[in-house]
């Protein structure tokens, strides 16, 4: 495709026809000429906004760019409603994967019941490959908001799922043959289709109803970091056992074969929460058939201690995202 603006018969049937509306809040959304969305949120509500672009794979980026963004807006305790969604395609781009991305993308929107309200579709010979960036809303009750920082002393700190469910996904199908000279093709199929559990978005409502104090979703520089931020931006300190962190045995063995940390792999689909009462959440998430763990407790020292066994040693401050490697070799 030549580099410009997308022309508008391709917009029109790859991108437009794609949409679905189903948000009665979204007045005004995506169409030929409309720079602008209109949203109408309920009385007593505020706006909760959130930006991310996907720049770590180009494989499945329509739907990866919604849950990221919906899980960002979903640890604040905010209902999603929409998004709105930037496409910059390199002249090599074929229509046939936009329209992937578009499918990928509405897929994961009906999923979580958003909509597509606006964006901009671009192609452009500044990108080296396929790049989207979205920015989403969603809506909360101005006194339940929650943040990364309220995190209080005494709380337990409890992790759903698994961590390194993102990166072991994007690693399984960057570096399949790779895998299927270790691994039978059972495996590593698994491996990949763990990103069906990248949406945090459920055990953030679970969590919301039972009463916690902060929520933060576990992303890129995986749960080291994610449990950096909270401790840091808190104020606090954390006592983590590493034995207690859930975690896949393929994600394990994955990491060991491609030379990954997996605590320090972007862990999408996992989110780290504080609450007074931890061992009655998992039971609640369970419940909900999400699987959940307490690791540790926050603590009221400014130490981020990590515990394994008899070891003891202090969390280091975020590092680069160990899914970088695999690029590099």
């Amino acid at each position: 495709m030549k580099i410009g603006k997308l022309p508008e018969p391709v917009l029109i049937r790859s991108v437009l026809k794609e949409v679905q509306h189903r948000r009665p809040e979204v007045l005004v959304g995506p169409a030929v000429g409309q720079d602008c969305a209109v949203l109408e949120p309920a009385k007593g509500d505020v706006l909760v906004f959130s930006s991310d672009p996907i720049t770590g794979t180009v494989k499945d980026i329509g739907s990866h760019s919604v849950h990221i963004t919906a899980n960002d807006l979903a640890a604040s305790g905010a209902e999603p409603l929409g998004i709105m969604v930037t496409i910059l395609l390199t002249p090599e781009t074929e229509e046939t994967q936009l329209k992937e991305m578009m499918r990928g993308l509405e897929a994961a929107c009906e999923q979580l019941n958003i909509e597509v309200r606006g964006g901009h579709t671009e192609i452009t010979d500044v990108v080296k490959q396929p790049l989207i960036s979205i920015t989403g809303v969603g809506r909360i009750p101005k006194e339940e908001v929650l943040t990364t920082s309220a995190a209080m002393p005494g709380q337990d700190v409890v992790i759903t799922k698994w961590i390194g469910l993102e990166g072991t996904s994007i690693a399984a199908k960057e570096k399949e043959e790779t895998l299927l000279e270790r691994f039978a093709p059972s495996f590593v199929e698994t491996a990949k289709r763990f990103d069906q559990y990248l949406s945090v978005v459920p055990e953030a409502r679970v969590a919301k109803s039972w009463g916690v104090s902060a929520m933060h979703d576990i992303t890129e520089g995986g749960v080291f970091g994610a449990l950096w931020e909270m401790g840091s931006g808190s104020g606090t300190g954390l006592d983590i056992d590493l034995k207690k962190i859930p975690i896949r045995q393929e994600t394990v063995e994955v990491c060991e074969v491609l030379g990954l940390n997996p605590y320090i792999l972007m862990s999408s689909g996992s989110m780290l929460i504080t609450t007074d009462d931890g061992f009655g959440l998992v039971r609640k998430l369970e419940q909900a058939g999400i699987h959940a763990a307490v690791v540790g407790k926050v603590t009221d020292s400014n130490d981020r201690i990590l515990r394994n066994g008899e070891d003891t040693r202090y969390l280091d401050k975020p590092q680069s995202d160990e899914l970088y490697k695999i690029y590099l070799g």
